[in-house]
């Protein structure tokens, strides 16, 4: 039963991107983030033209939302446009946009290179473009062509990081299928990274951690030398202090003993007279 919940909601997912794709076509949409909350249920639609996505007054977000809520059974959908940013480097958007343009009987062949010239001129590392179907108008056979320039990646757990879509179209001739991949210019695979330079920096920044802690292990020393500095200079304070209080106590212990002195003389000096006195 779980697995059943979650297969509808994915199921339900692709019915409402399909929908978007349809109804957004002007738009440019690329794909939808639903994130729940408590309260409502937020629909983030990342799209290269939010003008053409709000309509005029948001008009069209207000249909957007009645549909959502009642036709795929969403709780109080909130939706919010999301502007791309690098529109040329999307390859859902690119592909759609030239699955249009054949649609419209534009010749396949110059839509194809002036798409590959724009993803390469916006940066990108690479771009792979494969067009299959009936490209040689009618009686001619099906065939494939396939225009690629730069880095690419086919195999391996590496093709996650490969922007990848497809798309259809349908002119008189027959139907035309289309596959793009790029790979962005921000995107830095494992065999592209240089060793030589990973060690120079890693050297670097050894090097950097060092000097900081020689600076910080400099200024610890400084600090201990200044505690020290204060350390001795309260001590000769307290040390003067003690040899000022010493004198001080001499001079008063001198000032004593002559004022003792001076008292024995005085009485020395009655006795004598007395006695002279007695002699009379």
């Amino acid at each position: 039963m779980i697995e059943k919940t979650f297969i509808q909601k994915n199921f339900n997912k692709m019915e409402l991107e399909d929908y978007l794709t349809k109804k957004l076509d002007r738009a440019g949409f690329s794909h939808l983030e639903i994130i729940k909350t408590p309260l409502v249920t937020r629909i983030v639609l990342n799209v290269a033209k939010p003008g053409f996505a709000i309509g005029k007054g948001g008009s069209t977000i207000k249909t957007l939302t009645e549909v959502i809520s009642k036709k795929y059974k969403i709780d109080n959908p909130q939706i919010e446009i999301q502007e791309i940013k690098h529109a040329n480097l999307n390859a859902k958007i690119q592909a759609e946009r030239m699955a249009g343009m054949v649609q419209r009987e534009f010749s396949w062949r110059s839509i194809a290179y002036r798409l590959v010239k724009d993803v390469i001129d916006s940066g990108a590392q690479g771009v792979e473009l494969v067009v299959k179907g009936k490209l040689s108008g009618k009686g001619g056979r099906k065939r494939k062509v396939r225009i690629a320039y730069g880095y690419m990646k086919k195999i391996g757990n590496q093709t996650k990081w490969v922007d990848y879509a497809k798309a259809a179209a349908y002119p008189k001739s027959g139907a035309i299928g289309i596959k793009l991949r790029i790979i962005h210019p921000e995107i830095i695979f494992p065999d592209k990274v240089d060793i030589k330079k990973i060690i120079s920096t890693m050297k670097s920044v050894e090097s950097d951690a060092k000097e900081q802690k020689e600076a910080k292990e400099l200024k610890e020393s400084q600090k201990q030398v200044e505690v020290t500095d204060v350390e001795v200079k309260i001590a000769v304070e307290k040390e003067s202090n003690k040899n000022e209080e010493k004198k001080e106590l001499k001079e008063k212990i001198k000032e004593i003993k002559e004022e003792i002195k001076e008292e024995k003389d005085k009485e020395i000096e009655a006795k004598i007279k007395e006695d002279v006195s007695k002699e009379k």
